[in-house]
């Protein structure tokens, strides 16, 4: 069986630093290894739309954007094909067929789906497209054969859901189509990152990231206004690690070469964070500390983009051609759907027989 990965991200806004620790570094190390067979990373324009209906210009802005902060990444067109999900009109057939496999009260206790409803104030009046997202994604995973799924920890119950909607179609029509499995980052401080008020998630809805395409002095901004232990009054005060914002931060990004280069007294994170437990250590030390960790860690993708930012023509060629091979991919997928379930009616004078 081929290897296979498709992941992808809604064109809302600008990626942040989330989306970067949860999902890109990893979809990008996965390409450089050289262990798949095919790569799809979609920009998720339809899905987007399912909660901005009423303003769809918003989405067509940041398909752009979105783009610009996968190639700044390190994402690259040679190796991982990038396209635009609603060019690719298969995927939206293949999520009709599925709507019949799956009961609403199942989508109802998806716990993703729970929380994006509550999050958005649509709990008296939910867009059907919205509620039933769960499907799509379950249609843009299959019609590519996806193997594996890099995403963040949220999305593991659409992956659950996906897998589900594998083995109903599959139990009912005959083995057709690919059963997924999530690859999650290996750092468990990626796997949610914290806004920077620490509310539990960072999201742009809320207005609490950091972006990638944020500029050095945006960046420092936001890193000495984050929220930390409110407890630590004084320098002297012990100071509370687990849940501090500053920490996980420096728990997803830190290295130890960072620590050589920009706080060389202390050994790596282990001794700071011992430091700032018994007391005697200072937030602005230590967020000073963590802006520079982040201008090192964005600052190459910063100028990426940059670059990028100036060839949007040759950006545009590549999302084209990259829409062309996902849609060859999944009118495949497509053709095999229809003849395990006998809807292909003048294949072969199929109606016929």
């Amino acid at each position: 069986m081929k290897k296979v990965i498709l992941t992808g991200d809604r064109p809302t806004g600008h990626l942040h630093v989330g989306h970067y620790a949860g999902s890109l570094k990893e979809r990008v190390r996965l390409q450089n290894e050289g262990n798949y067979d095919d790569i799809y990373i979609m920009i998720a324009d339809a899905q987007a739309l399912t909660d901005n209906a009423e303003h769809p210009e918003k989405v067509r802005q940041n398909i752009l954007q979105v783009a610009l902060d996968y190639l700044a990444c390190g994402l690259e067109p040679e190796k991982s094909t990038i396209f635009i999900q609603s060019m690719v009109p298969e995927l939206t057939e293949l999520t009709f067929y599925y709507m019949n496999l799956v009961t609403v009260s199942r989508v109802q206790r998806n716990p993703t789906v729970k929380a994006e409803i509550q999050m958005r104030n649509f709990e008296a009046s939910i867009p059907v497209g919205f509620f039933c997202y769960p499907i799509s994604q379950a249609a843009d995973i299959t019609a590519f054969r996806a193997t594996e799924v890099p995403v963040g920890e949220d999305q593991a119950p659409m992956l659950e859901q996906c897998r589900e909607i594998v083995h109903k179609f599959n139990a009912v029509y005959g083995e057709t189509l690919t059963e997924p499995k999530i690859v999650l980052p290996k750092n468990e401080a990626c796997l949610r990152l914290p806004g920077i008020d620490g509310k539990a998630k960072m999201s742009k809805s809320l207005g609490n990231c950091i972006y990638l395409s944020d500029s050095e002095e945006e960046v420092r901004k936001k890193v000495m206004s984050m929220f930390t232990d409110p407890n630590h009054l004084r320098i002297q005060d012990p100071g509370r690690v687990e849940g501090n914002p500053v920490f996980i931060y420096l728990e997803a990004f830190s290295r130890p070469e960072y620590f050589a280069e920009f706080l060389p007294e202390y050994s790596g994170l282990e001794e700071l964070e011992e430091h700032y437990r018994k007391g005697g250590l200072g937030d602005v030390k230590v967020k000073k500390f963590l802006n520079n960790v982040m201008q090192a860690e964005l600052s190459p993708i910063r100028q990426k983009r940059s670059m990028w930012e100036q060839r949007l023509p040759e950006l545009c060629e590549i999302l084209k051609a990259g829409t062309e091979k996902a849609r060859a991919a999944a009118a495949e997928t497509l053709h095999d759907v229809r003849h395990a379930m006998r809807i292909d009616y003048f294949e072969n004078d199929n109606l016929l027989k």
